[in-house]
This record gives C-alpha cells, sequence and structure tokens, in this order.
C-alpha cells in the first residue's frame, strides 16, 4: 500500500491538555495537505477548528475523554455541543466501571443514547483494550455492534496502552458486519499502520505519520 493512502485513514490527532490553537492550525494545515480522513481535536475547540478548515476537512472530537466515567446526561450533553459547534465525528470513551461490573444494558443504553443523538454523524467507541480482559474485549464487540455504532475504538491514547495488532485483529473476528474499527495509541510507522490495516483497521489515530510524512516518505 502506498504511503499517501494509509494516511487516507488517519483521523490526525491532538489531544494533549496543552494544545494551543497556534498547533491546532498547523495540525489543521496539515490534514488537509496530507489528505487525512479527519482532525480529531478537542472539544472546546470544535466550533474554532470548524470554522478555520472550512469544509475542507472532516472534524472529529471526544466526548467523556479520556476516563470515561462522567454521567450519560454529561456526555449527550457534549456530545450535543459539540455537533451543534460543527463536529462531524464524534469519539466517546466508555464507562470502564460498567464493564468490571458487567452492567452491559447500562453500557449499550449510553452508546445508543449517543448514537441517537448523533443520528447520521460517525459514532466510534473507544473501549480502552489495555484496560480490558479478552472476554470483555469480546463481550464490547457484542454491545458496540448492538448498540448500533459505527466504529469500536481501541484506545484513548491516555490509558496506559495503545493498539495492538491482536485486538484488532480480536474485533475483526467479533464486531458485527455494520461495525467498523479504529486502531489508536502508539502508532509509530507507516509498516505498523499498514498492517493494522491488513487486519482490519477503517482509521487509525495518530499524529507521528504526519510528522513522517513531512520528513519525507
Amino acid at each position: 500500500m502506498e504511503k499517501k493512502e494509509i494516511l487516507h485513514y488517519v483521523d490526525h490527532t491532538l489531544l494533549t491538555q496543552t494544545a494551543t490553537w497556534e498547533e491546532l492550525q498547523v495540525l489543521c494545515d496539515d490534514a488537509i495537505r496530507y489528505e487525512t480522513a479527519s482532525v480529531c481535536i478537542p472539544p472546546d475547540r470544535v466550533k474554532q477548528v470548524k470554522a478555520y478548515v472550512c469544509g475542507r476537512m472532516a472534524v472529529c472530537t471526544v466526548i467523556g475523554f479520556p476516563n470515561g466515567y462522567h454521567t450519560t446526561a454529561v456526555k449527550a450533553l457534549e456530545t450535543e455541543e459539540a455537533l451543534d459547534n460543527g463536529a462531524d465525528e464524534i469519539d466517546m470513551v466508555i464507562n470502564l466501571g460498567m464493564v468490571k461490573e458487567k452492567r452491559f444494558h447500562d453500557l449499550r443504553t449510553e452508546i445508543r443514547t449517543l448514537k441517537d443523538i448523533c443520528d447520521n454523524k460517525i459514532l466510534k467507541v473507544i473501549v480502552e483494550t489495555c484496560l480490558l480482559t479478552e472476554e470483555e474485549k469480546i463481550r464490547m464487540c457484542d454491545i458496540v455492534t448492538s448498540a448500533g455504532a459505527d466504529y469500536i475504538k481501541t484506545s484513548t491514547g491516555f490509558g496506559g496502552g495503545g493498539a495492538t495488532f491482536e485486538d484488532v485483529a480480536l474485533f475483526a473476528k467479533y464486531i458485527g458486519p455494520d461495525v467498523k474499527i479504529k486502531a489508536a495509541g502508539g502508532i509509530t510507522s507507516f509498516e505498523d499502520a499498514e498492517k493494522f490495516i491488513e487486519l482490519g483497521a477503517s482509521r487509525l489515530g495518530t499524529s507521528r505519520l504526519i510528522k513522517l510524512a513531512k520528513v519525507g516518505f
């Protein structure tokens, strides 16, 4: 696969707590130049970024980030505001305590609530694989599928671990036919990115591939 083609899978991401408007402008300019799938930015910057890209790039933001233990009502309000401000895609973090307590009905209800708000906009569900057992990962494939979300996503990048080949392969085996996979966290090379795509990922959450592209393929 050509490296330029791999970049079309990328959600070009900047979610650090200290991100400045100048840095976000560079992020957007690079995303437009290299034709990534989207820019993924903090929710308080959605309106600003949406105006800046002016229809040239999809805008993605995060909800309940990074820990996921906001109440469903708060996540719903966050989602509504982000969409009102122009977000095209939403990446939500699940409540991991609910997973550990096997409150699967509550998890499904929360995801469904946010998908209903998103309507035809893309909803990606971050399950933070580094904190789950294999059994829990498989169960989340079922929940994300039955809740009607568009993507299952491996990681926030803030949880102590990122995407692994094994987890993406596991998702590809157990996710429903209408659900796609986003690998995120720790993707540092085009070789790894291509492997994730071969295993079934349709999106890659990273900023490092653009940095590599800027110094030459």
